[in-house]
């Protein structure tokens, strides 16, 4: 090992942490001690005593921020919204606050020189429950460093159709911004306290994807910190290939900081349809009937049990927006087969449709289901299989295998998704499947419903769907990102090479593992 210190600064910063990852493992010590450096012989931080006269510690460099290793901080981002990654073994050793944008070029530079891993961690959420809110570990990073994205989230502009965010931005936060100036993005995720940045690193979908494809798809320009510590600009034609590596991507070719997203004039209210269907072969019909002829602005759609337990019944959720004159309901519910005395019609605010799941998080939450491990399972189906994939779904689930959550299943048209890592089935449309479990509180079965997710997973891939990036589907494999990558898989491959040589970001996703 060389003596000579590999640093990209000359200074060091004061910030919590504890002495060493053996320490850490029987510390009783509450109070914060100083880091100054990383050991790269240990593999551990170092303190200002243990790097006295020691030149296999390389110093950090200095911050705006903090870089912080006391054991509270590093459990809280050890874990994420699905709980199932919680082991101690899934901690960071380190989480960055960063002070600018800076700091992140900063500790991903030192990040290269010295071997160590790097990912953003979202903390998303409302109130005191704010955490990464990947499922299934996508955004951890064991021994590594993890960025705390709340440390860049400001909106910096906003235009006449296009507003520049830092990335750490919740959507909800975009849109109260945008809508008192009488405008909104056109694509929104139904739960909006996710950040702008680690959703279109997945994609991001809502239910206007009919129309404006996935939140990706609205992105005009990022700025993104690549593998060798650069800060750059992306965009559809200035480094088109690492734009569309980062945009649904998976975060592997850089940590996305600053996002230009598009913006259109909002509506000032929406008449919502919830249409319920006795049976998957009608609620198909008239879901392609009414994408087809694109009647509504949104439009969604779940499967969800019968009031009386017997079965699985389906629910057309479809709204209509408007300014001053109510649309006519007449006539846009006039050749559709639902049970019309079932049919409930709500007129409300945009803002209040927008932010509809306020209520029922605090539902999961009193309830506890909130707080649960949550074996989610989300893929695109091809239409021509749909009907036979979801008649075997509904033999395999059961009330229980939801617990508070829901299943939502609608189309879209596949060519509406334009970054080419948000695989897509080979058809023109495709159904969103999307298996959103929060299992009754002690629920026993959590592998049970994981190993069903695999076996799901892979009758619906030999149908020819494609994985959604969020999800937990266990064992996947090299070969198997490969075969969902497909003809792209190369191309990912190259700019992975190019933009992250040294395989620092985001191993949580394990594409490459």
């Amino acid at each position: 090992m060389s003596t000579t210190p590999r640093t990209t600064a000359g200074t060091s910063s004061d910030a919590a942490a504890q002495p060493s990852r053996r320490k850490v493992l029987g510390s009783i010590a509450a109070t914060a001690i100083a880091v100054v450096g990383w050991n790269a012989v240990d593999q551990t931080w170092a303190t200002a005593a243990q790097a006295a006269g020691n030149a296999d510690v390389v110093p950090v460099p200095g911050l705006a921020g903090t870089l912080e290793t006391t054991p509270a901080v590093v459990d809280s981002f050890g874990k994420d919204f699905g709980h199932l990654w919680d082991a101690a073994a899934n901690k960071p050793w380190a989480v960055l606050r960063p002070g600018g944008i800076d700091d992140i070029v900063k500790i991903v530079d030192y990040a290269r020189v010295n071997g160590i891993k790097v990912a953003v961690n979202g903390q998303g959420g409302t109130g005191a429950d704010i955490e990464s809110h990947s499922v299934y570990g996508q955004a951890r990073v064991p021994g590594g460093i993890s960025i705390d994205a709340k440390g860049m989230s400001k909106i910096l502009s906003i235009g006449s159709d296009y507003a520049v965010v830092e990335a750490g931005v919740t959507w909800g936060q975009l849109t109260d911004a945008t809508l008192a100036l009488g405008k909104t993005p056109p694509a929104l995720p139904d739960y909006l306290y996710l950040s702008v940045g680690g959703t279109i690193s997945i994609g991001g979908i809502g239910g206007t994807v009919q129309k404006y494809g996935l939140l990706c798809d609205t992105v005009q320009a990022i700025d993104i910190i690549t593998g060798d510590g650069k800060l750059v600009t992306a965009t559809p034609w200035l480094r088109p290939e690492l734009f569309n590596a980062a945009l649904s991507g998976g975060g592997q070719v850089g940590i996305i900081v600053r996002v230009k997203v598009k913006l259109i004039p909002a509506p000032q209210r929406s008449v919502i349809f919830s249409l319920f269907y006795a049976d998957l072969e009608t609620y198909l019909a008239d879901s392609e009937k009414v994408l087809a002829d694109g009647r509504f602005q949104v439009h969604a759609g779940e499967m969800l049990q019968k009031p009386d337990g017997s079965g699985w019944r389906y629910k057309m959720e479809a709204g209509a927006t408007y300014d001053t004159t109510p649309p006519d309901r007449a006539k846009l519910l006039a050749d559709l087969k639902d049970v019309r005395a079932e049919a409930v019609i709500e007129d409300t605010s945009y803002r209040e449709y927008m932010f509809r799941l306020d209520a029922y998080e605090a539902y999961l939450k009193e309830s506890g289901h909130w707080f649960t491990p949550k074996p989610w399972l989300s893929m695109f189906l091809p239409a021509s299989k749909t009907k036979t994939f979801m008649k075997l779904v509904e033999q395999e689930l059961t009330a229980d295998s939801l617990g508070g959550g829901f299943l939502l299943f609608y189309p879209y048209y596949t060519s509406k998704i334009k970054r080419p890592l948000a695989m897509q089935p080979g058809e023109s449309v495709g159904y969103l499947f999307d298996l959103l479990r929060f299992p009754n509180p002690g629920e026993p079965g959590i592998q049970g419903m994981l190993d069903q997710n695999r076996r799901l997973y892979d009758l619906a891939v030999s149908m020819g769907a494609k994985r959604y990036l969020v999800g937990s589907v266990p064992n996947m494999t090299r070969a198997d990102w490969k075969a969902h990558f497909g003809n792209r898989w190369s191309g990912f491959l190259n700019a992975k090479a190019k933009y992250d040589p040294k395989n620092l970001f985001t191993p949580g996703q394990g594409f490459f593992a």
